[in-house]
């Protein structure tokens, strides 16, 4: 089984953020600004977690294997056990002087402003993805998604199924019966609707 280096570069992990939108905003659309805090390379060290001008260099701990054997005498005789090394987590070197900006991570934490599109037509449970703007990634590597979960307020008069807008709107039996012009509203503001003679419930 071959292992992964650990100072190879990585991606960022996804992000998800749930936003609430207005019924008229989930069907006309709309540009919504959210906050992310999130964490990102670090600008000074370019991700690496090394002061600028140093590097890393051989972990004294594991001799730059990244694993620790150990043994242990028994009345059964002896077990060797190997695990990650606890002085480089694995990775077989260590910063030989931290990042001052970042403490050696590579990685800081920003809170940055993002203006979403959300298309018209979107439902509850509409996904929504920004590529690259998830999670900085490390040693250098690329940045996760951010993926925005929408969830649609319920309107007093409005009902939805799929593209249609529904209105439940109460008349009189007279205007039943005999037919009349009433005014409904929709989503673009008022209109005149004729009702038929004899309409039925």
């Amino acid at each position: 089984q071959q292992q992964r280096d650990p100072n190879a570069p990585s991606r960022g992990n996804d992000m998800r953020v749930d936003m609430q939108v207005s019924f008229e905003e989930a069907a006309r659309g709309v540009d919504k600004e959210i906050s992310v805090s999130r964490y990102e390379g670090c600008v000074k060290c370019h991700g690496s977690g090394a002061k600028p001008g140093t590097g890393r260099e051989k972990c004294a701990g594991c001799g730059g294997s990244g694993r620790v054997r150990t043994t242990q005498s028994t009345p059964f005789g002896q077990f060797q056990t190997v695990k990650t090394c606890p002085r480089c987590a694995g990775s077989g070197s260590v910063i030989k002087e931290p990042c001052p900006d970042c403490g050696g991570s590579g990685r800081m934490r920003k809170n940055r402003k993002l203006v979403v599109h959300v298309p018209a037509g979107v439902d509850n449970g509409s996904r929504l993805r920004m590529a690259g703007e998830g999670e900085g990634g490390k040693n250098g590597g690329p940045a996760g998604d951010l993926f925005i979960y929408i969830s649609v307020r319920p309107h007093k008069l409005f009902k939805r199924d799929g593209d249609h807008v529904f209105l439940e709107q109460p008349i009189s039996f007279v205007e039943a019966a005999l037919g009349a012009a009433i005014e409904v509203p929709t989503l673009d503001g008022a209109v005149k609707l004729d009702i038929p003679e004899g309409t039925q419930t």
